[in-house]
């Protein structure tokens, strides 16, 4: 364990800026993701991408390989993605599908279910049951994986069944992944969650998503404040349509959800604000005006679900200053590219978003790594959910390795 994030945490000055350390200390970044990423559930890919026997989808994250793969039983499971004989990866594509799971070097063969089918030469007294991949804990939270890491996971049931409803309607399970997108952002994870968390940048900086997304602080955290009125009467309006509305977020943080009006007269992320995908809708949402379901789940997760189509995005560290970005744009799986949608229509607000938010974080970054730096504080009005995240990180890194706070308000 390392003294040093201990003393930093202890001396942190809440409703600021963590200190330089925090987004380019090496043995920092390690402690991140050990006691965050390889402890939290950690959203993998939506469902759609394993939509026969045998689809598969890798993920790394840290020391970690990880395969994702629908069985013969259609159940979904996850497991290291390293075999049981001398530890060769097994799949090494991003995604694909394969009637059995085979290791490239010694042929090792495992069925969908983990459990070892072959393995040449191995002697009389050799147990195959004894040598199935190691499984890590997988769920399908209506239709987004979670997966976790850590040998005993942590309860996931009380936030599915707060999720549950509001993901509903958008019928996950009928979709289909229209384009994907990874970058890599060139800053430590915590700063790509910093800037996604305000609007305070969106002015200078967002040109296009500004044209449907408010810049009010309050659509992006409520707090425990009061409500507007104009954000109370779109949660009534779209919890009598049964779509579940109010926000919500737990006492230590950890998610945020809620379903928040867009700039007035716009339906979608798109230029023209009208709808991207408007004859083959994704998910079962009549009330063209719903606008926005938000999704926050830290450390791997923010996602946007419309009445038309759905976004996910999934954050993964590589290095204490470099981050990647996959954003999966969905739309329902009968869909027809150039006829029931435009793929420009449908990414560009977003396209043009995560590339200038990687510019934001890289510039950020650039600037944190001076010497000079001094954490300054958070706005009061704009910046209350850069404050909720680093709360949430400051005081999970401080439970998980029992640091005594001496900071103040």
């Amino acid at each position: 364990m390392n003294q040093n994030i201990q003393d930093l945490l202890g001396r942190r000055q809440p409703g600021h800026a963590l200190e330089r350390s925090f987004y380019s200390d090496p043995q920092i970044f390690q402690d991140d993701l050990e006691n965050i990423y390889y402890k939290d559930w950690l959203f993998v890919t939506p469902v759609c991408e394993l939509p026969e026997v045998g689809s598969y989808v890798t993920y790394k994250v840290g020391d970690y390989q990880i395969v994702v793969v629908r069985g013969a039983d259609n159940e979904i499971r996850a497991f290291h993605n390293t075999c049981r004989h001398r530890g060769s990866i097994i799949c090494k594509a991003a995604k694909g599908n394969a009637a059995k799971l085979v290791c490239p070097y010694h042929s090792w063969t495992y069925n969908l279910d983990g459990s070892l089918a072959w393995a040449r030469d191995m002697g009389p007294d050799f147990k195959p049951e004894d040598h199935g991949l190691k499984s890590v804990h997988c769920r399908n939270l209506e239709g987004l994986i979670y997966i976790c890491l850590a040998d005993d996971a942590p309860d996931f049931d009380a936030f599915s069944d707060v999720v549950r409803p509001y993901l509903a309607p958008h019928d996950l399970e009928n979709a289909k992944v229209a384009v994907e997108s990874r970058i890599i952002e060139n800053g430590n994870w915590k700063l790509v969650w910093e800037n996604n968390r305000e609007c305070y940048h969106c002015a200078a900086n967002h040109p296009s998503l500004i044209r449907s997304f408010p810049e009010d602080p309050r659509v992006s955290y409520l707090g425990n404040g009061n409500i507007p009125d104009y954000i109370a009467e779109h949660f009534e309006a779209c919890e009598a349509a049964g779509l579940p509305a109010y926000y919500k977020v737990p006492e230590d943080g950890h998610y945020r959800l809620s379903r928040m009006p867009l700039v007035e007269g716009t339906k979608s992320f798109t230029m023209d604000g009208e709808f991207a995908v408007p004859t083959k809708r994704l998910g079962n949402i009549q009330k063209e005006d719903s606008g926005v379901f938000n999704k926050f789940h830290y450390p791997s997760t923010w996602a946007y679900f419309l009445p038309d189509h759905c976004m996910t995005f999934r954050v993964t560290p590589i290095s204490p200053t470099e981050t990647e970005l996959v954003t999966s744009w969905l739309v329902h799986k009968d869909a027809v590219e150039g006829k029931d949608y435009d793929v420009d229509h449908l990414t560009e607000v977003w396209v043009a978003t995560n590339e200038e938010d990687r510019r934001v974080v890289e510039d950020n970054q650039i600037g944190v790594n001076s010497p000079a730096y001094v954490p300054g504080p958070y706005s009061p009005e704009h910046e209350v959910s850069v404050r909720g995240f680093v709360d949430w990180y400051a005081e999970t890194m401080e439970k998980r390795l029992h640091v005594q706070s001496i900071a103040a308000e």
